[in-house]
């Protein structure tokens, strides 16, 4: 299991990093101080801000890090990101680090407003799944947010999803309906979804008191308008499964309350972000 203090700038500096930066030890001189600029090469929804800074902090607390453009913000070509004062060894230690962090979140927050500019005026949510890179969970969903979406569950402790592998070891509808009544009275504070591979099933869950989200897996527009139709009491409904930028809009106007899209983390590309160094005394 991860421990709570598990750091990934950290980590990740520590991978690059390792013994020590050989390249700039030889060729950049200890005393030279230098500017830099965080710049994107392309259009772009921006997170990871304070992540790339951090990583500039851990490698020298001494440099003066200005974030210019915030998290949620677009970005186009040749527009400035984070402004960098300092060790011109310390800015070019921590540069692949601090931008491998930016392209990535970007990558994901990015992708993420695309979607939720697509779902347009529906009611919709767009949410992420558990999906992501290990040990960056906690960046790669604050992206998404970043990028307009929200989160779903952040790990398997708060929030019962029960699948269909879970459902595969349960023998009997009456047995599974007693065991949400027993979630439901040992945990009343948690969250209960289970998840749907046809209409039947949701028929089914419709009935059963106590839980809060039906997961329709996999299913057509028609199937999810249907499904949808079904509801009672304050449930919900979330779709998931074959979810792209084409048909997004079509599934949100089912009436679903929530669209999750595992490509959100999985098909992020790395928005083009680079470094340059402004100004280096002689």
């Amino acid at each position: 299991m991860k421990p709570d203090h598990y750091d990934p700038i950290a980590a990740g500096l520590k991978e690059d990093i390792g013994k020590g930066d050989i390249t700039t030890e030889f060729f950049v001189p200890d005393t030279l101080h230098t500017t830099g600029r965080i710049v994107a090469r392309e259009k772009a929804i921006l997170a990871g801000t304070g992540a790339a800074a951090e990583v500039f902090r851990q490698v020298d607390p001494s440099t003066d890090i200005q974030i210019v453009r915030r998290d949620g913000e677009e970005v186009v070509a040749a527009d400035v990101i984070i402004e960098l004062r300092g060790l011109a060894r310390s800015i070019l230690t921590a540069e692949r680090v601090a931008l491998n962090f930016l392209q990535r979140l970007c990558g994901i927050a990015t992708i993420t407003r695309q979607f939720v500019d697509a779902v347009g005026n529906q009611s919709a949510k767009i949410l992420d799944t558990r999906k992501t890179t290990p040990g960056l969970r906690a960046l790669e969903k604050a992206a998404v947010v970043a990028g307009g979406g929200a989160n779903h569950r952040f790990g398997l402790y708060d929030m019962v999803l029960v699948k269909d592998n879970h459902l595969a070891t349960f023998g009997g509808l009456s047995r599974f309906a007693d065991r949400i009544r027993q979630i439901r009275q040992d945990r009343p504070d948690i969250r209960i979804e289970v998840e749907a591979d046809d209409l039947e099933q949701a028929r089914a869950f419709v009935e059963i008191d106590g839980i809060d989200v039906i997961l329709l897996d996999n299913m057509t527009s028609a199937q999810i308008r249907e499904a949808v139709a079904l509801r009672r009491n304050n449930i919900q409904f979330e779709a998931s499964g074959g979810i792209t930028l084409k048909n997004v809009k079509r599934i949100a106007a089912t009436g679903v309350d929530y669209i999750s899209i595992g490509g959100l983390t999985n098909d992020a590309r790395a928005i083009d972000i680079g470094l340059e160094m402004t100004h280096v005394p002689g």
